[in-house]
C-alpha cells in the first residue's frame, strides 16, 4: 500500500470513541523519503496506531553510506568556516518552522510511534527548546577560553575548540523527533555534519524535522539520512563516523563502543534504564500519586527515563497503592488524533510480546497484579493496559530487566537509607525520581542515588527541560549525555595554544652544567612563589 493509499483509509477514524486514527499527509510522505541516500531494496514501515503499512523506504547499501559521508565531509568544511551567528540563524528559523507546523509533525509521530498525542507535544516542544538553546548558547561555549599558564604573565594559554568532522547518529524508534534533534542539532552547531540513521521504523519524523532544517537554511548535504535495520545500517555508520552517537539497548550500545574504540574515536551511548521513584514519609500523596502515574506511563512507558520502580514509605504506602491503582485504573486508551487518550499503543509486536511475558512471568512466580495487564486489540493492535504489581521478587523476569512498557512494581521501604540502597541496586543508573515534603530532604537523598539524573518532586521532566544542564546515565546506561554545555562540547575536539615569553621552561640540555643548576634554583624560587600567592 503506498502512503497516500493509506492515508486515505486512515483518514476514516476506525474507533470513533477515540477520535480517529490521524493521517499522515500523503504528498508529504514521498517527499519526505526522497531525501533518503538509499538505492536498495525498499522495505515497508508499518503503524502501530492499526498495523497498515505506511510508506516504503529505499535501504541503504555500503555505497550509499559511503556516498553520504564523502557529500558530508565536503559540505561540514564550508559550514564550520561560517560565523557561529550564521549556523544559529538557521536553528532559530527551525525553532519557529516547528512550532509553527507542529500539527503535521504530531501526526507523523502519532502515526510512526503510536504514542498519545499530548505524549507526541514532547518531542515537538523538545526539539524548539533544543533548538533555541544551542543557537543562543554556542558562541558562548566555543569562544577560546584564556586559561592560566604555567607562570603568570610569562605564559599565554588559550583553549580552542574544533568540530570533529562527521558524525554518526543512530536514534531510535521511541522518540523519533525529539531524540534525533537532541543529538543533531548541538552536532550541526558545533560547526559538524551529520550522516544518522533513524529507526526503520519511524523515518517519517526524523525526515520531517530534516526537511524543516533545510527549509530553515540548513546546506542540504550537511544532515544526510541513510536507512535500513540497525544490524545492516549501524556498523556502516559507527565505521565511518568521527564521532558515534546511538541511543538503544545496552546490549548493542556495548557494541558500538567496541567499535569505536577499535578505531580510537568517541562514543556517546544513552542506554537502558530501570528507573526508580522514592516517595519519602513526609511526601505530598496526592502529588506523588499524579507524579508517579506521569513518570511511569508518559509515551505508554516506552520512555528511556520512565519509572518501572516505585519505593514508598511503609507509613504512606497502603494508601499511597490504593490510591495510584485507582487513579491507573481511571486512564483513557486510545489512539486517536485528538489530545484525549491518556495512553497510546505500544510501538510493535515485539514490544506487546516483551512486556505481556514481564507480567504473565511475575504473575506466574506469585506478585500480585492490581489493574490492568491485559492486551486491547479493540482499541489498537498493540493497545495494552498500564499495570500495577506488588509482591516483585528477584527470579522474576520483571525485577531487574528492563520492560520499557506501562508496567510498574511497587515495594515498602522503612528508612532513607534503605530507600536509597533499593533505588542503587540495578545494574542501570539513568534517571530516578525523589518525592518529599521537604525540598532539602528530598535534594539530600537525591544525591545518594546512582545515577545521571534525579528529579525531585517530579518524574522527568524537570531534568529534562533544563537543558541548560547536562543529562546522561550512569553504569549500564551509558557514556557521556546531551544538554547543557557537555551536550555541545562532546562534538568538538579540544586544543590547547601556548605562548612562552621570558623565561624559558625547560632546561638548557645544551648548556654547562652550572647554568642548568642556576636555571633549576630559578624555576624553584618561581614554585615557592606561586605557592605563597595561593596560584
Amino acid at each position: 500500500m503506498t502512503a497516500a493509499a493509506f492515508a486515505s483509509q486512515a483518514a476514516a477514524p476506525s474507533n470513533p470513541a477515540t477520535g480517529g486514527v490521524p493521517p499522515v499527509v500523503p504528498d508529504r510522505a514521498g517527499e519526505l523519503v526522497g531525501q533518503v541516500r538509499g538505492s536498495g531494496p525498499a522495505f515497508t514501515a508499518f503503524s502501530p496506531l492499526t498495523g497498515a503499512p505506511t510508506v516504503d523506504v529505499p535501504s541503504s547499501g555500503p555505497a550509499d553510506v559511503a556516498g553520504a559521508f564523502a557529500d558530508a565531509a565536503d559540505a561540514q568544511r564550508a559550514w564550520a568556516a561560517l560565523p557561529v551567528a550564521r549556523r544559529a540563524a538557521a536553528l532559530l528559523r527551525l525553532h519557529d518552522l516547528v512550532l509553527d507546523r507542529q500539527a503535521e509533525g504530531l501526526d507523523l509521530i502519532q502515526l510512526e510511534s503510536g504514542k498519545a498525542r499530548r505524549h507526541a507535544v514532547e518531542e515537538v516542544l523538545d526539539v524548539a527548546i533544543t533548538a533555541r538553546y544551542y543557537a543562543r548558547a554556542t558562541g558562548r561555549l566555543l569562544r577560546p577560553r584564556r586559561r592560566a599558564g604555567a607562570l603568570p604573565v610569562l605564559t599565554r594559554t588559550v583553549e580552542l575548540r574544533s568540530p570533529v568532522g562527521v558524525v554518526g547518529v543512530v536514534s531510535p524508534w521511541n522518540y523519533p523527533l525529539s531524540l534525533a534533534g537532541a543529538e543533531v542539532l548541538p552536532a550541526l552547531m558545533a560547526g559538524n555534519a551529520v550522516v544518522h540513521r533513524p529507526d526503520p521504523a519511524t523515518m517519517l519524523s526524523a525526515l520531517w524535522l530534516r526537511d524543516l532544517a533545510v527549509t530553515a537554511g540548513l546546506p542540504a548535504a550537511l544532515w544526510q539520512v541513510v536507512a535500513g535495520e540497525g544490524a545492516d545500517v549501524g556498523p556502516l555508520v559507527t565505521g565511518r563516523a568521527d564521532l558515534v552517537c546511538f541511543t538503544g539497548s545496552t546490549r548493542v550500545g556495548r557494541e558500538v563502543a567496541a567499535q569505536a574504540a577499535r578505531r580510537l574515536v568517541p562514543a556517546s551511548l544513552e542506554l537502558g534504564g530501570k528507573n526508580p521513584l522514592l516517595v519519602l514519609d513526609d511526601a505530598d500523596l496526592d502529588r506523588a500519586v499524579e507524579g508517579a502515574i506521569r513518570a511511569c506511563f508518559a509515551s505508554a512507558g516506552q520512555l528511556c527515563v520512565s519509572v518501572e520502580r516505585v519505593y514508598v514509605a511503609d507509613r504512606l504506602h497502603d494508601e499511597f497503592l490504593r490510591r495510584f491503582v485507582s487513579r491507573t485504573a481511571t486512564l483513557r486508551l486510545g489512539v486517536g488524533g485528538d489530545f484525549d487518550a491518556d495512553l497510546g499503543s505500544l510501538a510493535s509486536a515485539r514490544q506487546l510480546d516483551t512486556v505481556t511475558a514481564h507480567v504473565a512471568d511475575a504473575v506466574a512466580k506469585g506478585a500480585t497484579l492490581h489493574t490492568g495487564g491485559r492486551h486491547r486489540p479493540d482499541i489498537g493492535p498493540y493497545v495494552f493496559e498500564p499495570a500495577v504489581l506488588t509482591g516483585v521478587t528477584p527470579g522474576m523476569t520483571m525485577y531487574a530487566d528492563e520492560t520499557f512498557g506501562p508496567v510498574v512494581a511497587v515495594y515498602r521501604f522503612d528508612t532513607d537509607d534503605e530507600a536509597v540502597a533499593l533505588a542503587n541496586d540495578t545494574a542501570y543508573g539513568l534517571n530516578a525520581s525523589v518525592f518529599s515534603g521537604s525540598g532539602a530532604r528530598g535534594e539530600a537523598v537525591a544525591a545518594r542515588i546512582d545515577a545521571g539524573s534525579v528529579n525531585v518532586n517530579d518524574g522527568y521532566s524537570a531534568v529534562w527541560g533544563s537543558i541548560d544542564a547536562p543529562m546522561g546515565g550512569w553504569k549500564d546506561s551509558g557514556l557521556g549525555g546531551r544538554h547543557g554545555a557537555d551536550g555541545l562540547l562532546r562534538f568538538t575536539r579540544v586544543k590547547t595554544v601556548a605562548r612562552q615569553r621570558g623565561l624559558d621552561l625547560a632546561p638548557a640540555y645544551h648548556r654547562p652544567g652550572a647554568e642548568t643548576a642556576a636555571w633549576t634554583r630559578r624555576m624553584t624560587t618561581a614554585l615557592r612563589l606561586l605557592r605563597r600567592t595561593g596560584r
